[in-house]
């Protein structure tokens, strides 16, 4: 009798550390840090979604428990993905023109 030929590795993606200043993850061999003022959603999360994190893809993170998705791009250099809303805001007069026409 042959035994089936292994899977593939399930600790792709690992947390190592967490800190009030945020956390460290491995992939494939590599270490990462995010911090928490460059990835905010992270900060009021439970460690037990932050541990819960996934690798579905090549270079793409996943924290089921969060729905929060990563590219490791982001990772390794925040700046060049910047958390900033860029929808246009409505000016309070446009918003209280809007809500009368109601």
């Amino acid at each position: 009798m042959r035994s089936k030929t292994a899977g593939k590795d399930t600790l792709a993606v690992e947390v190592l550390n967490i800190s009030k200043h945020g956390f460290w993850l491995l992939v494939s061999d590599r270490e990462y840090f995010l911090s928490f003022d460059d990835f905010p959603w992270f900060r009021d999360a439970n460690i037990g979604a932050i541990l819960d994190v996934r690798l579905p893809h090549p270079g793409h993170l996943h924290w089921p428990k969060l729905d929060v998705d990563l590219e490791l791009r982001s990772i390794e250099s925040p700046a060049e993905y910047p958390l900033v809303d860029r929808s246009p805001v409505k000016s309070s007069s446009t918003a209280k023109a809007a809500s009368r026409r109601r």
